[in-house]
C-alpha cells in the first residue's frame, strides 16, 4: 500500500494498554524510539495487534509540531533530533529532523513558525506529535 504520509515508522508492538473504547499502543523503533498511538480497541483487533508484532506507525507531516523548548507538554510523541533540512516555500516549510534514532521525520509548518523559533540546519529541536494523530499499519 501506499500511502501520502510522509511519515512512516516500522518497529514492534512494544505495549498495549485497553480502555472501555480506545487503546494506547506502542511501537518501538529499531534504535529504540518509541512512538504511541492511541487508537479504538475494535481497531487493534481488527488489526491484529499483539505485543511483539510488527507495525508501522503513520503520521501526516502537517501533524508533526516542532518545539525548541518541550516542556510540560501533554503530548505523548516527543521525539528529540536535529534539523537536517528545511525545504521553504511561500507560506509552509518542510522541516526534516533527523531523530536520535537516525530515522527522520517531516513536519509543515508555517514560513512565520519557523522563523520565530529561528530554525536552521544543526539546531536541537523535538518533533512533538499527539497520539492520537498516529494512525497504525499492521
Amino acid at each position: 500500500m501506499k500511502l501520502s504520509a510522509r511519515n512512516q515508522f516500522a518497529g514492534k508492538v512494544k505495549e498495549i494498554n485497553e480502555g472501555a473504547v480506545n487503546s494506547v499502543v506502542k511501537i518501538e523503533l529499531p534504535k529504540g524510539q518509541v512512538i504511541t498511538s492511541t487508537i479504538t480497541c475494535e481497531a487493534v483487533k481488527e488489526l491484529g495487534l499483539t505485543v511483539g508484532c510488527d507495525a508501522t506507525a503513520v503520521i501526516k507531516s502537517t501533524s508533526v509540531m516542532i518545539s525548541t523548548n518541550p516542556t510540560g507538554l501533554s503530548a505523548r510523541n516527543k521525539l528529540n533530533g536535529k534539523v537536517v533540512v528545511i525545504n521553504e516555500g511561500k507560506v509552509n516549510d518542510v522541516v526534516k529532523v533527523e531523530l536520535e534514532g537516525g530515522e527522520v521525520v517531516s513536519s509543515t509548518i508555517t514560513c512565520e513558525a519557523v522563523k520565530e523559533l529561528g530554525l536552521e540546519v544543526g539546531n536541537d529541536v523535538t518533533a512533538i506529535v499527539k497520539a492520537t494523530e498516529v494512525m497504525v499499519m499492521a
